[in-house]
C-alpha cells in the first residue's frame, strides 16, 4: 500500500502480528512501499494490506532470498526495520541450556546481524538508507529471570550504536527502539526453559504473575509504530528512542537515579523480596 507520499521501500521482518506488524501498517500509512516478512507468510496472504514474504532470519539462505526479491520487486531499500524475535518465559539464568541460549541469540540478535549486511551493500550504493532496531528497555535496564532476553537486548544496543558510527559515511542512519512491555501475542509465544531447576520454582512464579498483571495495562503496539515512523523520516535521527510513557521514566530512572535506588525499586517491583530464603543444608554455606 502506498500513501499520498512516496517516502521509499520498508522492510519490515516479523510483521505478522505485535509491533511488527503495527509498524509496518503505519509505515505504509505513511507512504512507504512495505514489505514484511515472518516464517508463515504463506498463511497471511492476503489479510495484510502490505505484501508479506516468506522470511526465517535464522537462516543465511532466506534472508538472502527476502532481500533479493524486495530488489527485484522495488528495485532498492530505503527503510529495514529488524523486529523479528522471541524470549524466554521469566526463569532463572542457569534454567535455560546453551543449546536454548544459542536459539535466543540466534533470531534476536544474529537475526538483526544477518538482515543489516545482506541490506547495508544496497544502501550504501544508494548513498542513503535507515536501519531501526526494536531494542526494549531491558537493553539498559536488564529485569531478574530475563537474563536472556536482556543480554540480546543489551547486543543490539551495542551493534547499533557502533553501526551508526560506521554507516554515516554512506548516508545510512541507525536507530534503537526502546519500549516497555507491549501488548502483543509475543508473551504468548515465550519459550519455556529446556532445564528447569525446583530452587527457581517459587521465583518463577512470583516473576510470572508479576508480568502478567503488568501486561493488562501495558502499552498498545501502535506506540512503538508511531516511535518507528519518527526515526525512520527524521531528519537528524536520534540513536534511542523510548516507546511509551512506562519506558521513558525507567530511562529517566536508570540515567539518574542512584544505582541502589534502582536496584531496590526493581525488586520491590518484581517482588523478589518476598521470596523465602532457602535452607541450606551445607553448614558452611549458612556463614
Amino acid at each position: 500500500m502506498v500513501g499520498e507520499r512516496n517516502l521509499g521501500v520498508a522492510l519490515v521482518t516479523g510483521a505478522s502480528s505485535g509491533i511488527g506488524q503495527a509498524a509496518a501498517q503505519r509505515l505504509a500509512d505513511a507512504g512507504y512501499t512495505v514489505f514484511g516478512t515472518s516464517r508463515r507468510a504463506a498463511a497471511l496472504a492476503g489479510q495484510r494490506s502490505f505484501e508479506m514474504l516468506t522470511l526465517d532470519v535464522t537462516s543465511d539462505e532466506s534472508v538472502a532470498a527476502a532481500v533479493a526479491e524486495v530488489i527485484r520487486q522495488a528495485g532498492r531499500i530505503d527503510l529495514l526495520v529488524n523486529n523479528a524475535g522471541f524470549g524466554v518465559a521469566p526463569a532463572g539464568a542457569e534454567e535455560s541450556s546453551i543449546d536454548q541460549a544459542r536459539s535466543v541469540f540466534d533470531t534476536n540478535f544474529l537475526g538483526v546481524v544477518r538482515m543489516t549486511r545482506a541490506v547495508v551493500p544496497h544502501m550504501r550504493h544508494q548513498g542513503r538508507g535507515r536501519i531501526v532496531n526494536i531494542g526494549s528497555v531491558l537493553g539498559f535496564l536488564p529485569m531478574p529471570y530475563g537474563a536472556l532476553y536482556a543480554a540480546t537486548k543489551h547486543a543490539i544496543e551495542g551493534y547499533s550504536e557502533s553501526l551508526d558510527h560506521e554507516l554515516r559515511t554512506w548516508g545510512i542512519r541507525v536507530s534503537v527502539i526502546e519500549p516497555a512491555y507491549t501488548k502483543t501475542p509475543f508473551d504468548a509465544n515465550f519459550l519455556e526453559p529446556d532445564a528447569k531447576l525446583d530452587a527457581y520454582r517459587e521465583a518463577r512464579e512470583v516473576v510470572s504473575n508479576r508480568v502478567n498483571e503488568v501486561m493488562a495495562t501495558a502499552t498498545e503496539p501502535h506506540v512503538v509504530a508511531e516511535v518507528v515512523l519518527k526515526a525512520a523520516i527524521a531528519a537528524r535521527p536520534k540513536l534511542r528512542y523510548t516507546a511509551g510513557a512506562l519506558a521513558s521514566r525507567l530511562q529517566l530512572l536508570r540515567r539518574f537515579a542512584p544505582a541502589g535506588l534502582v536496584d531496590a525499586a526493581l525488586r520491590k517491583d518484581l517482588r523478589l523480596d518476598s521470596i523465602p530464603a532457602p535452607r541450606f543444608s551445607n553448614p558452611v554455606l549458612q556463614k
